[in-house]
């Protein structure tokens, strides 16, 4: 076992091991201090960012949760990215599917005009959108944070599933066809339970970056509609010298995104590991 330790190969894990725990510090430290900077005083941020509290201050994330109004725009976070994350990724499962298993007239052209979605930055259409949500009378309304988060997420879960779906083995189709599944028995039962992975790597995508989407809902909402990173963004003006009380915000405003990763992550690092491989 010693020689085992010393042996190139031993080395090389260990530097890989090393490196790894670098990273994690760089990584994770910047979030501890903001997690202890939101149990402080102004006073005790003089001394270092991470040392400890002396009393751990819960009324810090009070101010924080009143002097925002971030009940309202709690529930405004969850009702535009619960619509966003479900229907985006049905929509995303069925056209990958489509555009991964199938062969059809036009299915080049089309998937590239899907895939303008990508493409074309979003602040090149805020404009357009937002005449377009007026027209229709949807400004200013849960629908237009909704639908264009929808577009943009399809485009996104288009091309992941598609990945998906194009690497999975055909012979598993061609059997259940052969005992008689239809389409939908092919993806549901047959190609479905295969897909978990990277169909709930793509929700804890769309969640993280739906939960944080700053733009759309600073043009097109006002009010309770705004979400939490928009209430975020005002509670700095109003605490601009109370560092505490916008650590303790921020806390919470990342915690749903970290509890969601926390319960797929299992899942998750096997989409993305399971993508890599077979790029």
């Amino acid at each position: 076992m010693r020689r085992s330790r010393f042996s190139p190969a031993g080395q090389r894990t260990a530097l890989t091991y090393a490196l790894l725990g670098v990273f994690l510090f760089i990584a994770v430290m910047p979030f501890v201090g903001i997690v202890l900077t939101a149990f402080k005083t102004t006073a005790e941020l003089a001394n270092s960012p991470f040392a400890l509290p002396k009393a751990w201050r819960w009324e810090n994330f009070v101010a924080a949760w009143e002097g925002a109004r971030f009940a309202a725009y709690f529930q405004s976070s969850v009702l535009v990215v619960v619509p966003v994350v479900v229907i985006s990724t049905i929509l995303a499962t069925l056209s990958g599917f489509a555009f991964g298993m199938y062969r059809f007239p036009g299915d080049s052209l089309l998937l590239l005009i899907i895939l303008l979605g990508l493409m074309v930055p979003f602040e090149a259409v805020i404009i357009p959108l937002w005449q377009i949500m007026g027209d229709l009378g949807l400004r200013n309304t849960y629908w237009a944070l909704i639908l264009p988060q929808v577009a943009l997420s399809f485009a996104f879960g288009t091309f992941w599933m598609r990945a998906n779906f194009k690497n999975l083995p055909t012979e598993l189709v061609d059997a259940a066809v052969v005992d008689g599944c239809t389409t939908w028995d092919v993806l549901w039962r047959v190609l479905f339970p295969l897909s978990r992975p990277a169909i709930l790597s793509l929700v804890v995508l769309l969640f993280m970056w739906t939960w944080n989407e700053f733009f759309l809902v600073l043009v097109m909402a006002s009010g309770d509609l705004r979400t939490l990173p928009v209430g975020l963004a005002l509670l700095r003006g109003r605490y601009a010298t109370d560092v505490p009380v916008m650590a303790a915000a921020s806390v919470m405003v990342l915690l749903p995104v970290l509890v969601v990763y926390i319960f797929f992550q299992r899942q998750f690092i096997q989409g993305m590991i399971a993508g890599a491989l077979k790029s």
